[in-house]
């Protein structure tokens, strides 16, 4: 298994694993959405992908989006997406994946690097504790849908 940050070339992979990490959220699949979703995000540079693939299968991968703190005048990365294929689960592309951000973040100088999880996704939990990954109790998050 490798990780590494995925370009245009990871496209198909990683828009299949991308529609099957929006299908676990309870969305209708949609490859050719989620190709295209990839496809800008990659063209664009709005977000940062890593992937990791065993030979030709795609196993799992994370989406990082840049965002800035204010307070620290510092960049932060928000670690948006994270999914590991069902078959490839218990093999450490989870932490491979973890891994890679936090190496990009310090590559980056940021000051952090944060994520959120559904309440009743305790494996995610349990990755992101055993990883150093503390739970903000100081803060509460607010929503506004538009």
């Amino acid at each position: 298994m490798q990780a590494g940050r995925a370009s245009l070339e990871n496209l198909e992979g990683v828009a299949r694993l991308f529609d099957g990490y929006r299908v676990f959220y309870k969305q209708e699949p949609d490859l050719d959405a989620a190709r295209n979703y990839i496809e800008q995000r990659l063209e664009n540079e709005d977000s940062v992908i890593f992937v990791v693939t065993d030979g030709e299968d795609y196993l799992g991968f994370t989406q990082l989006y840049p965002m800035f703190s204010s307070v620290s005048m510092k960049r932060l990365w928000i670690l948006n997406d994270l999914y590991v294929a069902a078959e490839a689960r218990k093999r450490g592309v989870g932490e491979m994946l973890m891994e890679k951000a936090k190496e990009f973040a310090l590559e980056t100088g940021a000051k952090s690097l944060n994520l959120s999880t559904a309440f009743d996704n305790h494996s995610a939990q349990r990755l992101y504790e055993k990883l150093g990954y503390r739970r903000d109790d100081e803060f509460y998050s607010y929503e506004l849908l538009l």
